[in-house]
């Protein structure tokens, strides 16, 4: 997949790897690194708070996701989806 611009700024071969010290020192939160395998996205590298960010985001999402399907009446019972939420 090429990669988009997104907005992204810190784009390299990973080829760069062979230097890793220097491409770590270029991670920060604001500023992941991208590396490209044959001209295509294919690794991220972002710092470590942005990843846990990531996952509670990801969790909060998918937890939404469920009471949403349980006030349709979809999936589960609301009382189920608390009783899910409570035992994480």
């Amino acid at each position: 997949m090429k990669i988009p611009n997104s907005g992204i700024k810190n784009i390299k071969p990973i080829s760069k790897l062979r230097s890793y010290n220097k491409l770590l020192d270029e991670v920060t939160p604001e500023n992941p690194v991208i590396l490209t395998k044959n001209g295509y996205g294919k690794y991220a590298i972002i710092d470590i708070a942005e990843y846990e960010k990531y996952k509670r985001t990801q969790i909060a999402n998918e937890l939404a996701q469920i009471v949403d399907n349980a006030r349709k009446g979809d999936l589960h019972s609301l009382e189920d989806v608390k009783r899910e939420i409570i035992n994480r």
